[in-house]
């Protein structure tokens, strides 16, 4: 494999040839030099398509990482024989020319088609059915990488996923950065029920409303932690709670209403509950994976390459 390239064609996204002496490397992995066409094929599809894998990149180093991630990811697919059929390109064309709209028929009208194609994305449309093709191929490998893990799901956790999503809590906060400046707050607003509403009419913005929400939104989205919500669930509506961390900062909460969760629910909801926590678990072996893979691959980014 030493004098192996990966290199791009139109059946698969990386094959393994003899290194080209003219060739420009952007960097390698697995002891594999990538080439720079390939480098720019792979941030072409993320600039037309978006990350696919996560939240797009916001800063050049975000991108960079995206950018090597699928490269990787790619080179892995061709080693384990993953490939695209022209018949499924075809398809998904059709779901994306479908939600578009468009009101020619792609495959009789090649001019219009060409046409959209270089509209929408500035490419040829080689070059585009190209992209879909490796978002495909990216797809697959995902099922199949997926498919193979196995996750152990216990009683506890699918109950306890239960009553993240059948509690429901609706409160009021206001914020601070500092946990001194919220400590303050909290004992003036215990010791003078008029002084929580009295702040919120001069300074308003200061003070957010979740929605009458499940405890598990709160927890995830709200970075509540989970203990505390669980005791505001059992706090008398209109109390206010003494200050804990949230996203960013912390806030001091005014209990306004709950919905506990219902236990006679339970066992016709149980399965689903199940299902849920397999498909996370699924997702996190799957980022495992792909940690585990960058860690072998050794990826190497030749300086100045990509500039």
């Amino acid at each position: 494999m030493a004098a192996a390239v990966l290199l791009l064609s139109l059946s698969a996204l990386a094959l393994a040839q003899e290194a080209d002496k003219e060739q420009v490397y952007a960097g390698e992995f697995f002891g594999v030099p990538v080439p720079m066409n390939n480098y720019y094929f792979i941030k072409s599809t993320l600039m037309v398509f978006g990350n696919k894998w996560g939240a797009p990149p916001k800063t050049p180093e975000e991108l960079e990482d995206n950018i090597w991630n699928d490269l990787l990811l790619s080179f892995e697919a061709f080693r384990m024989n993953i490939v695209v059929s022209e018949s499924e390109i075809e398809e998904q064309v059709q779901k994306i020319i479908k939600n578009e709209k468009v009101n020619f028929d792609w495959k009789k009208d090649k001019a219009a088609y060409v046409k959209w194609v270089k509209t929408k994305t500035g490419e040829a449309v080689e070059l585009f059915e190209h992209q879909v093709g490796h978002l495909l191929q990216l797809e697959k490998l995902r099922k199949q990488v997926m498919d193979g893990i196995k996750p152990d799901v216990k009683e506890e956790e699918a109950h306890q996923e239960f009553l993240n999503e059948q509690n429901n809590l609706s409160l009021e906060l206001i914020e601070f950065d500092k946990l001194r400046d919220a400590e303050e707050f909290y004992k003036k607003a215990k010791s003078d029920p008029k002084f929580w509403d009295n702040e919120k009419a001069s300074r308003s913005a200061d003070f957010k409303r979740p929605g009458f929400v499940a405890l598990e939104f709160l927890i995830d989205i709200w970075k509540i932690p989970k203990d505390a919500a669980y005791d505001m669930m059992k706090r008398k509506i209109s109390e206010v709670y003494p200050p804990r961390p949230i996203y960013k900062g912390y806030a001091v909460f005014k209990i306004l209403e709950q919905r506990p969760a219902n236990e006679a629910d339970y066992p016709k909801l149980k399965e689903s509950y199940y299902g849920q926590i397999s498909s996370r678990k699924k997702y996190a072996g799957f980022d495992e994976w792909i940690k585990d893979l960058k860690q072998k691959a050794n990826i190497r980014i030749y300086k100045n390459a990509t500039k």
